[in-house]
Formats: C-alpha cells, sequence, structure tokens
C-alpha cells in the first residue's frame, strides 16, 4: 500500500495554503488526510496523531502554521517522519515570526521549512521523498518536471516574439 500525506493545519485561517498542497497533490495523483490540529489548543491530538502517523500509513507530514507556528516541532518531536512546515503570512509580522518558529528547530527534531506561503512547495518536497521508494512517483515527477520546463520554454519564445526586432 503506497504512503499517503498528512496534511495539518494549525487552524481553519490556513486553509488558503492547504488548497496550493492540495492542488498539488491531486495533480500528481497522490493520497492525503487533511486535519485541522493545534500545537497549543489541542496539544494531545498533535502528539497522539504523530505518534501514530506510521502506524496509520502516512510517510510524510505537512504542518501548515502561522505566527508562533509550533505545530511542525510538536509533530516532528512526536513522529521519526519526515515533516516539512510550512510558514503562513500574518499581518502583524507577515509571517517572519512563523518562519522562524518553524525553522529554528533543536538538533534531533528536525522540520524541513519551505517559503512563506509555500504550500505547493511542501507537495512538490514530500512527494520527492516519496518518490525514493516508489519509481512510479518518480515517474510522475520527472514528467511534470518537462511539462514545467517545456512552458517556460514557450513563454520565452512568446516573449522573444513580442519584444525581438
Amino acid at each position: 500500500m503506497k504512503k499517503r500525506i498528512a496534511i495539518i493545519l494549525g487552524s481553519d485561517s490556513d486553509i488558503k495554503i492547504a488548497e496550493k498542497t492540495i492542488d498539488v497533490l491531486n495533480k500528481i495523483g497522490l493520497e492525503f488526510e487533511i486535519n485541522i490540529i493545534s500545537a497549543h489548543r489541542t496539544p494531545e491530538k498533535a502528539r497522539d496523531f504523530a505518534i501514530n502517523a506510521r502506524k496509520n500509513n502516512f510517510g510524510v507530514i505537512i504542518a501548515i502554521a502561522g505566527k508562533s507556528a509550533a505545530l511542525a516541532g510538536v509533530l516532528a518531536a512526536h513522529s521519526r517522519l519526515p515533516v516539512i512546515g510550512v510558514p503562513v503570512k500574518s499581518d502583524d509580522l507577515g509571517g517572519m515570526d512563523a518562519l522562524l518558529s518553524t525553522a529554528q528547530m533543536p538538533p534531533g527534531v528536525p522540520v524541513a521549512c519551505v517559503a512563506i506561503d509555500g504550500g505547493a512547495n511542501a507537495a512538490w518536497l514530500a512527494a520527492r521523498i516519496l518518490a525514493l521508494n516508489d519509481e512510479e512517483l518518480a515517474e510522475k515527477l520527472e514528467t511534470e518536471a518537462l511539462k514545467m520546463a517545456e512552458n517556460i520554454e514557450r513563454k520565452n519564445e512568446e516573449l522573444r516574439k513580442k519584444f525581438d526586432k
């Protein structure tokens, strides 16, 4: 059975970023489960989810949270699965608080961190992690990379036609 990806949101205000993650996972055909679990308001649930994640057939956990963004660290503290943190932009500090909270983990509790609001890249990174043990997925990722490159080449040609004299 293929491993699934867990998408954990710190609150419902993170849904907009999660949608970017889900779009990529759907595009490449990866199964996922999404939940709202707060590191601060439901810490026992976060702990239980992380402890049981491997047993529940997850291969990667994506944690999407803003402000103090402890979620990724809490999940990584209780699971040995790869955890990818997605810091979410906020009005007060622009997401820098979430970025630093996600990236500045102590030794032995690693969290991969993508850009502020980088939900799509979290999905791509999760897919690359799972592709280490899934040749079919690795081929899908290669195909998607080629499509992206072709799209850039097409845009370059359009640009040159417009401006080259």
